[in-house]
């Protein structure tokens, strides 16, 4: 999950243990424009103290604002919504006219935010249902695909990571692939059977399995909401995994490596009775050209191009990584980030 909503959880955790009043804010709707995705949450305590964030900062001033004057209620959850009229869009800093509905939801024991938080730690995927009625939570599992669901009585919310990465070789730009990542909502699986890769492997909360990566492929059984990177330079690591990867429906499969040694491992796969649409759907050299030269640099230009795609986003060709030594993109411009006409 988002790593800002992991840090909600954890305030609310603390909070709820050291005895404050607590209450956690979550964004059920938008329309229109809208700072932070649906899910979004932020938790806010008696004495004031916000952790997270539901917009761009507008409303959480007047959501603290409120509690001063009236502090947190004792009851049950209530939905509250921001910038129906054009005033109201303009006052609470929602652009362009945007809406956005939340959920206002006093926590106590009953809210079972520690067990979530335990859960979510785990790399589970739960579906957490708040009855608006009663104010009663049940944690169940969750499936990756499934959303946030606001209905007349409950409000279903999902936490933990609903996106997969698996990262071949345990080098130093995994790691800082790893770090990344799992900041955006994925669950990360390291893959390396190389002995002293995996001994210098130091973080430890993505863990480095110790299995030949096309073998870890397969028992992964990729779905839409997966990727794949290949980062270990070494054909027969590197491969074998991407013929499997390029044959699943991994949303990503992606390959580090220069242009000429791109074309060469196209050359490889076909000798595996991949078809041309297959081999067609790896990226390499992977990234986005961001000018990157160093392993966090590349590690972003990775992930950059991994989001582009996740989320639908349309770029032309010469914004890929393979393109960089060639072709340099316009500069931004200052201001409002126009083109230059």
């Amino acid at each position: 999950m988002d790593s800002i909503d992991l840090e909600v959880l954890k305030a609310c955790t603390d909070w709820l243990a050291a005895g404050l009043r607590c209450q956690l804010v979550t964004v059920v709707k938008t329309w229109g424009s809208s700072p932070r995705p649906e899910g979004a949450m932020m938790v806010m305590a008696a004495d004031g103290r916000v952790v997270g964030s539901v917009s761009g900062g507008c409303i959480e001033d007047d959501l603290i604002e409120r509690v001063r004057m009236h502090g947190i209620p004792a009851d049950l959850p209530q939905i509250v919504t921001y910038g129906i009229s054009a005033d109201e869009a303009h006052r609470f800093g929602l652009p362009c006219g945007g809406t956005i509905r939340l959920a206002l939801e006093p926590l106590s024991d009953a809210s079972r935010i520690p067990e979530l938080l335990q859960r979510v730690a785990q790399q589970q995927l739960v579906a957490r249902h708040l009855d608006l009625l009663r104010g009663q939570v049940q944690l169940l599992s969750a499936h990756p695909g499934q959303c946030l669901q606001l209905g007349e009585t409950e409000l279903v919310t999902v936490h933990g990571p609903r996106w997969r990465l698996l990262v071949i070789g345990a080098g130093q730009l995994s790691r800082f692939l790893a770090q990344i990542a799992t900041g955006m909502d994925y669950q990360v699986v390291v893959c390396d059977p190389r002995e002293e890769y995996r001994t210098a492997w130091n973080l430890p909360e993505v863990p480095v399995v110790h299995a030949m990566p096309d073998d870890l492929v397969m028992e992964m059984r990729l779905d839409s909401r997966s990727a794949v990177v290949a980062l270990t330079h070494d054909p027969k690591l590197d491969d074998l995994a991407l013929m499997e990867a390029l044959r699943s429906d991994a949303f990503y499969v992606g390959a580090i490596g220069s242009r000429a040694n791109s074309e060469k491992r196209r050359e490889r796969l076909r000798q595996f009775d991949l078809t041309d649409a297959q081999i067609g759907k790896l990226h390499g050299p992977i990234g986005l050209h961001l000018g990157s030269k160093t392993p966090p640099e590349i590690a972003i230009s990775t992930l950059a191009e991994m989001t582009a795609i996740r989320n639908g986003v349309q770029f032309v060709p010469e914004q890929q990584a393979g393109h960089g030594k060639t072709v340099a993109l316009q500069p931004a411009t200052a201001g409002c980030g126009l083109p230059t006409p």
